[in-house]
């Protein structure tokens, strides 16, 4: 492999010929074969951004323009959007588990863009004095300390607006059609497992949607957590080196861009010091995946069978479920996503201990694991809903002789005779009737227990789904 000699101020380093990055990107690499896997491509196209709203403030400021010709400032624009587009991908391979700050990735950032810049305006970006540097240039009025936790915040409430809340939605409005489509469907409730009284079908998959709604609300708060920015508080949150309307312009630019709210840290010092965002953040997707978990199992349980479990559903066959079972049908996208959920559990406590402990005094140094973390979260329960709404709720079929035959065999049927008998009696009647094997009304009417007209209506069990009437 051909090679190529760069320097840093700890002196000289081999890196790979053709590659943009320099120096202290291939010192992190070398130093960090941990994972040996770079961070995600979000949080990279993020910190691209960012790095474009850093030139674009500082160029409205006047800064820039002290130091290099409008042509190389465009062109620092230009590479810092080509970052944020995804272009270069290939170029940032520093560990997830390298310097707690991201200075590795943030130089890494830096010296792409230099170098990119440098080449757009046509000149040779492996000469060693570079006319656009990455520190003096690119990170103008800059620390990793708050520009990383600034990516961060850019990523995750992106992802959150273009990826989970559209699938959260669709998945919500989904379970709300097949409420609709089975509001006379009737069935046994079930309460500790047990039979409980009557009610649709449609009540219960409306219990679902009405579950998965609420997720959307939590998505939506957990994208509001990540407004604030720390971009201008630098390395302590003093904001020294920095213009004073610096961190409002970046701020502004990044809200304009994205179309996303974001603003100014209330607090440089808690911004640059603390994750308090990502760790509320990321509480609230944890709210996500438990009611993901929940939904997804109890789907898994209404589909169980066919002919030895309650079946009130079908799911879509979707493969073979059994490697020795012939025929066997399992529900492997409600599995799917119950794993899913049950990771991004783990990843909460993840972020939990890098919140609480992974930072002292004005630094976090847990901030590359966090940001990964966060984003895993995101992107898993983002694809994991599409495909279950897809193909697994859109397909469900209701099956209403099941959910039905077992209405009339249950002995929660008393519970609608307690105003008429009393609960004692109503009681003893239950144990009898599973005593005999008889069902509630064969019972009643054995022992008049009331008039036939009058037992008719109290053992409607489509009244029993809803409030008694006024009379």
């Amino acid at each position: 492999m051909k090679e190529r000699i760069e320097r840093d101020s700890m002196g000289e380093v081999r890196l790979p010929a053709e590659v943009y990055y320099g120096a202290q990107t291939q010192r992190a690499v070398e130093n960090f074969p941990i994972a040996l896997s770079p961070l995600p491509g979000k949080m990279i196209q993020a910190m691209g951004l960012v790095k474009w709203a850093c030139a674009s403030a500082n160029q409205e400021l006047g800064l820039l323009g002290k130091k290099l010709e409008n042509s190389q400032i465009q062109a620092i624009l230009t590479a810092a959007l080509e970052v944020a587009d995804g272009n270069l991908a290939d170029q940032f391979p520093v560990d997830i588990y390298q310097t707690g700050s991201g200075t590795s990735t943030n130089m890494n950032v830096n010296e792409v863009i230099a170098n990119r810049a440098i080449e757009l305006c046509g000149g040779n970006r492996f000469e060693m004095k570079k006319p656009i540097h990455p520190n003096d240039h690119i990170n103008m009025g800059q620390s990793t300390n708050d520009i990383f936790p600034t990516a961060i915040h850019v990523a995750g409430a992106r992802t959150i607006r273009e990826n989970l809340i559209p699938a959260l939605c669709a998945c919500a409005a989904e379970l709300r059609k097949k409420a609709a489509m089975w509001a006379d469907v009737l069935k046994i409730g079930r309460t500790h497992l047990a039979d409980a009284t009557p009610m649709t079908l449609g009540q219960e998959f409306g219990s679902f949607a009405r579950q998965m709604e609420l997720a959307v609300e939590d998505a939506r708060n957990a994208e509001k957590a990540l407004y604030e920015l720390p971009a201008g508080g630098t390395a302590v949150g003093s904001g020294i080196n920095t213009h004073p309307r610096f961190a409002s312009e970046v701020a502004r630019f990044l809200a304009e861009k994205t179309g996303i709210p974001f603003c100014e840290a209330v607090d440089h010092f808690e911004a640059n010091a603390q994750r308090t965002g990502v760790v509320r953040c990321h509480a609230l997707l944890k709210s996500v995946a438990v009611t993901l978990m929940n939904v997804a199992n109890n789907i898994r349980w209404l589909g169980s069978g066919p002919r030895c479990g309650y079946y009130e559903i079908a799911l879509p066959d979707l493969q073979p479920g059994s490697s020795i079972m012939p025929g066997k049908v399992n529900p492997v996208l409600c599995e799917s996503m119950i794993q899913t959920a049950a990771r991004v559990m783990g990843n909460d406590a993840t972020i939990t201990v890098c919140g609480a402990t992974g930072g002292q005094f004005q630094l976090n140094i847990t901030m590359p694991l966090m940001s990964a973390v966060l984003l895993e979260s995101v992107e898993l329960m983002s694809r994991c809903v599409d495909v279950f709404t897809k193909n697994c709720v859109a397909g469900l079929v209701a099956n209403r002789e099941k959910c039905e035959e077992a209405v009339e065999k249950s002995l929660s049927m008393v519970t609608s005779l307690n105003p008429y008998i009393g609960y004692e009696r109503a009681a003893a009647l239950a144990k009898e009737a599973f005593k005999t094997g008889k069902t509630i009304r064969e019972l009643c009417l054995e022992q008049e227990v009331l008039p036939p007209e009058t037992l008719s209506v109290a053992l409607d069990p489509m009244k029993m789904t809803r409030p008694l009437e006024e009379k």
